[in-house]
């Protein structure tokens, strides 16, 4: 790692960790929050989805900004938007009786700041360093923040229930405070040249032609990373229901359950993002190992019957996942000039977002014909994705070069 960055980098990965922090943190809540405010499951499941459904929205438009005034010019703004939205959700489950509609506003807020914070990171890492080799080991430590943040998070979120339901919303800003902190004081961005701010509309046909000339595995790896997203929340939504309603796991038992499937995630991709360096062959070959060892076992989990083998299989779906995102990062990253990454990125962290949207209303949904046809959905989904990987990644070569290393 080049000399004097590794502050830079360790401020930077408190970014996706709080911002996971902030959303899965509420998981192991759910069914609490459901109960304190008297709403239907399907209602609930939508805390998670309105914070992100905004942020898929106003996402290319934060990464937009950031490639014309500055990556921390646009993280340091939105991680004050992220705090204050958990303050005022915080505040109303605290004070208000029939809190549940200032809550959603409290959420949505939160995810108009989220648009402008984890989806920059990716860029700035790119900014930051030369070497491809650095860069893919360098997303591999945000992508293992990313998911430490989602072992963290159901323990934490379950710790901080058990003093007061609603304590998790005002963690967030306190969380937030210290990421705006470390990002200000301690990320040195490299010094970027003053420019005419071009038309919206200018930048609309300039990413339409970043598509027309890379479309085919830019269109794979948006979807790829949109489905790991869908399934990994999708099952954590159920894990968390069954474990409360079938089991009586509750608390920081249950945030330890749910953290083991989470911990392999985290780990596959700190090891990944370790070895994949930047051979783009092997990203490619990884990215369809991993979404087959997740299709197998989300069919295993469809035929489990003890909560012992579904956590068992449910872990192997975490590896899986974990297996592939750093590879789904570093490709997106190194395969962009630079100062077209921003925008591309940031439409890639919104398909992300949507599955995170997507995954617990259509489980809550599936959940009610059968627990079995949820995880035979899920799998179908994930042959989806390794079909992409396999025929829309074209990796050229094994040397590194400039966006033609992926066609």
């Amino acid at each position: 790692m080049e000399q004097g960055k590794k502050w830079d980098l360790l401020s930077i990965a408190s970014i996706p960790l709080i911002m996971t922090l902030g959303n899965s943190m509420l998981i192991p809540v759910l069914p609490a929050i459901r109960s304190k405010l008297a709403v239907s499951s399907f209602q609930v499941s939508l805390l998670i989805t309105i914070y992100s459904a905004i942020a898929i929205v106003l996402i290319p438009l934060a990464g937009y900004l950031s490639d014309r005034i500055g990556r921390k010019k646009v993280i340091i703004p939105s991680l004050i938007i992220t705090g204050i939205g958990g303050l005022i959700s915080g505040i109303a489950a605290w004070m208000i009786d029939q809190s549940y509609v200032v809550i959603m506003l409290g959420r949505l807020l939160q995810g108009v700041g989220a648009a402008g914070a984890f989806p920059i990171v990716l860029p700035l890492v790119g900014d930051m360093f030369k070497e491809e080799s650095e860069v893919s080991s360098s997303l591999g430590i945000v992508e293992t923040a990313n998911t430490f943040g989602k072992v963290l998070s159901p323990i934490l979120g379950s710790a901080l229930a058990l003093v007061c339901w609603f304590l998790p919303f005002l963690s967030i800003p306190v969380f937030c405070l210290i990421s705006t902190l470390l990002v200000a004081f301690l990320v040195k961005s490299p010094s970027k040249k003053e420019e005419e701010m071009i038309p919206f509309r200018t930048f609309l046909n300039h990413v339409k032609a970043i598509f027309q000339r890379s479309g085919r595995w830019l269109y794979g790896i948006f979807a790829i990373g949109g489905i790991s997203m869908f399934v990994i929340f999708g099952t954590l939504f159920y894990l968390s229901d069954m474990l409360e309603d079938q089991y009586s796991i509750h608390g920081i038992v249950k945030g330890c359950v749910l953290a083991i499937p989470l911990a392999a995630l985290c780990l596959a991709s700190f090891i990944t993002g370790k070895i994949i360096g930047q051979n783009k062959r092997l990203m490619k070959w990884m990215t369809f190992g991993g979404m087959a060892i997740v299709t197998g076992s989300l069919v295993c989990c469809g035929l489990s019957h003890s909560l012992l083998v579904l956590i068992i299989w449910i872990s192997f779906c975490g590896i899986g996942i974990g297996v592939a995102l750093p590879c789904l990062d570093a490709m997106i990253t190194e395969g962009i000039k630079k100062e077209e990454r921003g925008s591309i990125t940031s439409i890639y962290s919104s398909m992300r977002f949507i599955g995170v949207a997507a995954g617990p209303p259509l489980a809550s949904i599936l959940v009610k014909k059968s627990p079995e046809l949820m995880f035979y959905c899920l799998s179908g989904t994930c042959v989806i994705a390794a079909v992409l990987a396999l025929f829309a990644i074209r990796p050229s070569s094994n040397q590194p070069s400039a966006s033609q290393n992926i066609r």
